[in-house]
């Protein structure tokens, strides 16, 4: 097994090739750092998972040496060598500009049908075809973008069942608007309106915590902790909230300030300022939302990402009165099957629906 497959097989102790026979389409989240292979039968359950850090740019050989070529067979190859004709989807940065085919962004407002319609094909050197999910471009005079997010969105919605299209709503009723967080390195928030990607605010604050712990000298006098610190994260949501009206680039400075003058421990440092940072996010979350008349406080979010995040989030919205926040799980495995079945990739049955 390569050194890029970091975590190969999580299965249900079946042996390769029995959940092989019973596979019925390998989808792939596919990023910058790396690689996730699913394996799914034809209710739509996941028989198998491998995790690679093989990703866009960090192949296991240079693209023009095959590069991608190269992650496929190393993630998927064991699969294939079962069942060569399964039907094979990708998400992510590999349909960027620098992944192995580019699948142009398509515009807001996006469902279900606008990705299929914009998905993109590459044959490996194995005579494999591989479709590719595109992302989601908001035009305008402050352009924003996603790739990735769009296949975990559609899976956070499939989770409740909802339609995949207006349509398809028995009723002419337009359905309540919908908010979807993606915290990150680039935090994502979504509004789906109808079923579709109506609009999306992108922000900088898993970016710019590491630039400024790491680069600045605010990180000079911060010490990790032992353990998160709620109390010191709280605080700084608070001063976000009740005194940012400066902005982050006035506010960040505190970080130092009440270091120097004893009032934050060098070990509440680092909280502190992410609740700073994530605080900043949600006021100007709340503030752009005001614009549509839309309150942050009546939202009830949906998050997906990493769960330990994803609860920092819980705990910052409900300072802004944000109540009724949960926490989406597999929303990629969903999303990137339920993409699947709409692109007739794969057939639903009786346990499976590609509006549910």
């Amino acid at each position: 097994m390569s050194a890029h497959t970091t975590a190969a097989r999580k299965a249900q102790g079946k042996p390769a090739a029995a959940k092989a026979k019973q596979a019925a389409l390998i989808a792939l989240d596919w990023g910058t750092t790396s690689l996730r292979a699913y394996l799914f039968d034809a209710a739509g359950e996941v028989l198998d998972t491998r995790i690679s850090t093989a990703g866009i740019m960090n192949l296991p050989v240079p693209v023009e040496e095959g590069g991608f070529d190269a992650a496929f067979d190393e993630a998927c190859g064991v699969w294939l060598a079962q069942s060569s004709a399964l039907p094979v989807l990708a998400a992510g940065m590999v349909g960027s500009a620098q992944g192995w085919v580019s699948a142009p962004y398509v515009e807001t407002p996006a469902g279900e049908d606008a990705l299929v319609a914009g998905i993109a094909k590459v044959r490996t050197a194995s005579g494999v075809e591989m479709a590719v999910v595109p992302g989601v471009l908001e035009p305008g005079a402050l352009p924003n973008v996603m790739r990735g997010e769009e296949t975990q969105i559609f899976g956070a919605l499939g989770e409740r069942g909802e339609q995949a299209d207006v349509a398809n709503q028995p009723s002419k009723q337009p359905m309540q608007p919908a908010l979807i967080g993606l915290p990150g390195t680039h935090a994502k928030w979504v509004v789906v309106e109808g079923a579709r990607i109506a609009r999306f605010y992108t922000f900088m604050t898993g970016e710019v915590y590491a630039a400024l712990t790491a680069h600045t000298i605010l990180g000079r006098t911060m010490k990790r902790p032992a353990a998160p610190d709620t109390e010191a994260f709280l605080r700084g949501v608070t001063v976000a909230r009740e005194h940012g009206c400066a902005g982050v680039l006035a506010t960040a400075f505190s970080t130092r300030t009440l270091g120097l003058t004893d009032q934050l421990a060098a070990d509440e440092q680092p909280d502190y300022l992410s609740g700073l940072l994530i605080g900043h996010e949600l006021a100007g979350l709340d503030a752009v939302l005001a614009r549509r008349d839309v309150e942050l406080a009546a939202c009830a979010p949906r998050l997906i990402g990493a769960e330990a995040l994803c609860e920092r989030y819980r705990l910052a919205l409900a300072q802004f009165g944000c109540g009724g926040v949960e926490i989406v799980h597999r929303a990629t495995e969903r999303g990137l099957w339920r993409i699947a079945v709409r692109a007739g990739l794969v057939a639903p049955t009786d346990q499976t629906n590609p509006t549910a």
